[in-house]
Order: structure tokens, then C-alpha cells, then sequence
């Protein structure tokens, strides 16, 4: 008799206790760059966090999962993927002021659909020794002749150079963007190969005087011994479009349509994006916060600062199939 209560008490017991306090993420980024933030998160509030790392195929994975899926927030390193998140249907709008007032207007998705969490230039790297300090200006000179046989870059329809194209045509059009990128291609020092640091290397080894990279390539070079000469070989300039700004892309956050735990993965967007954990998020990417209330770490601070271009990001993302159509136009690879 006292066993049957026991064993009663203790099923009722298990029936009143709250569910398991959790959030589910698949990632772009490395789990390690923001284990520090889920550790932090965790040891706050309770909540567990369960991170999958994917290397292509988010958007795909969570369509093909449906309402089954485990997945209560994305993380992703662009823009890109994040509207194509959207545009599938896969993600939900937020309602929550915690986020809007920690992540300004212009990183977050009008809808409420995505929130940045940090940022990143695509700058030019220069060779200290062979480009004068002001000789880089503008994205649209570097087609200019006096570049020819001086640039290199990855290949022209990667998701980095296509958001760069993008953009040239957000501000002068498509006949404009392709005269611009016949006039780059012109001047390449080499077939586009490699990736951004390989670039750098490039630079190191003479084959090139500049090159078209993103800001956090600098810090992870320095950290690796191999490569620390060459990103001591060059500099950090921050070329603007013509009427324009310096060219960035974000990594940001989501939360998705079918989220079993949407309070706990809310919980965690709104810590993800507090300033704090900003900087945090960022000097372990060696990117830079997209809020003004959380300071950039001491090593990106020290490749100065820039004004970010004025065109919506999600007008960006809108560009890129143009983009891509017009470097495969131009053989920008070939």
C-alpha cells in the first residue's frame, strides 16, 4: 500500500514538473566563438543551450524538418542567409523591445525578422611598402587602370564579393556594375583563387600590392604564427562608395518558425544582443558590435573606424542573384 502511494505521489510528482528549460540552435559560426556566451547565458538563467554547427544547408534543413524540427534559433555569419531564411518562411517575427532598443535600426530586419549582432568592413589590405597612405579612396577606383596587375581577390562569385557587387549595384545600377567589374577584373594580378587570407599572402610575397578582404581576417592571421608576417605586411584601408560608406555585412540572430522553447530562445536573443555579450560575441570574432554601447576590443579598435555604407541591408541581400549573374557575365573568374 505505501509502496502504490509512493510510486502515485512520485508520478504526479514528475507530471507538475516544469518542462526542460532549453534552447536549440543551428549555427553558421564555430560553436567555440560563442561558447563563452552560452556558458554565461546558462549560468544566469538555468536555461541549457544545444548548439548545432552546419556547414551550408540551414534553410534547407529546417524546410525539409518542418514542425518536427528541434531548432528554436539560427545563427548565421551574413545577411544573406538570414533573408533567405525569411524569404523561405523559416523564421518568426519578435515582438520585444529589449531587442529593438539594443540593436539600431539599420541592423535589424524591418520586420522584426532578424537582429544583428555584430559587424564586419570589406575593406581593401595594402602593402605598407608599395601604397601610400590615401591611395585606396574609393570601392569604385579600384577599377581604374593605375591598379592593373596590383589587386588580387577571391573568386568573384563568392558570398563576400557577390554582397560587394551587390551593393555597387544598389548604388549605380547594373550597366554601371558591370563596367566596374570588367575594369577590376582588368587589373587583377592573378586568377581569382584562394581565400581572403590567401590574398594577404599574396601581398606578403610581392605578387600584389592590395587586396579585397574582410576586417577579421587581420586578427585571426596575427593569432597564427604562420601567417602573423602577413598581416604584418599590410594595413587596413577603409575605401566608402562614391556618396556612400565602407561595405558591411553582419552576423545576426533568428528565431525560427516552428521554436518548441520561443520564451527561453527569446531570453537568450535579448542576452545575445545586450551589449555586453556584444562585445563579447565580437572580439572572439574579432568583429565589431553593432550597437555604439558596446565597444569594439582593443586589437579591432586599433585599425580605426568607418563610416558603415547607407543602403538597407536587406536591399543588399535583394541584389545578390544580380550580382552573381554579372560576375559570371564578365568570366570574372575565368
Amino acid at each position: 500500500m505505501n509502496t502504490r502511494l509512493t510510486l502515485a505521489a512520485a508520478l504526479a510528482l514528475t507530471t507538475a514538473l516544469p518542462a526542460l528549460a532549453e534552447v536549440n540552435v543551428y549555427s553558421y559560426r564555430q560553436p567555440e566563438l560563442i561558447q563563452p556566451l552560452v556558458d554565461a547565458f546558462t549560468a544566469a538563467t538555468g536555461i541549457e543551450v544545444n548548439i548545432a554547427f552546419l556547414n551550408q544547408g540551414l534553410t534547407e534543413r529546417l524546410l525539409a524538418e518542418g514542425t518536427r524540427t528541434p531548432a528554436d534559433i539560427i545563427l548565421t555569419a551574413d545577411v544573406q542567409h538570414l533573408a533567405e531564411a525569411v524569404d523561405a518562411g523559416v523564421t518568426q517575427a519578435v515582438a520585444s523591445d529589449v531587442l529593438t532598443a539594443n540593436v539600431p535600426e539599420g541592423f535589424r530586419d524591418p520586420g522584426n525578422q532578424w537582429f544583428g549582432l555584430t559587424s564586419r568592413a570589406r575593406i581593401v589590405y595594402a602593402a605598407k611598402d608599395r601604397v601610400q597612405p590615401g591611395e585606396v579612396t574609393t570601392y569604385e577606383d579600384l577599377a581604374d587602370p593605375k591598379w592593373k596587375g596590383r589587386i588580387c581577390t577571391r573568386s568573384g562569385t563568392h558570398a563576400y564579393n557577390t554582397a560587394l557587387t551587390a551593393a555597387m549595384i544598389a548604388h549605380h545600377g547594373p550597366d554601371y556594375t558591370k563596367t566596374w567589374l570588367e575594369g577590376l577584373k582588368a587589373n587583377l594580378a592573378m586568377k581569382p583563387q584562394g581565400n581572403d587570407r590567401a590574398q594577404v599572402k599574396s601581398i606578403w610575397a610581392g605578387e600584389c600590392d592590395i587586396s579585397l578582404g574582410n576586417t577579421y581576417y587581420m586578427g585571426e592571421m596575427l593569432e597564427d604564427d604562420e601567417q602573423r608576417p602577413w598581416a604584418e605586411a599590410v594595413r587596413i584601408d577603409f575605401p566608402v562608395f562614391e556618396g556612400g560608406g565602407t561595405h558591411v555585412n553582419i552576423s545576426g540572430v533568428a528565431m525560427t518558425a516552428h521554436a518548441k522553447h520561443p520564451e527561453d530562445a527569446l531570453k537568450f536573443m535579448e542576452f545575445l544582443t545586450s551589449p555586453e555579450a556584444q562585445g563579447i560575441y565580437a572580439a572572439a570574432n574579432h568583429e565589431y558590435p553593432v550597437s555604439d554601447a558596446a565597444a569594439p576590443s582593443e586589437l579591432v579598435a586599433s585599425w580605426g573606424s568607418f563610416t558603415p555604407d547607407n543602403i538597407d541591408l536587406m536591399t543588399l541581400a535583394g541584389e545578390r542573384g544580380d550580382a552573381l549573374k554579372l560576375a559570371q557575365e564578365v568570366d570574372f573568374d575565368g
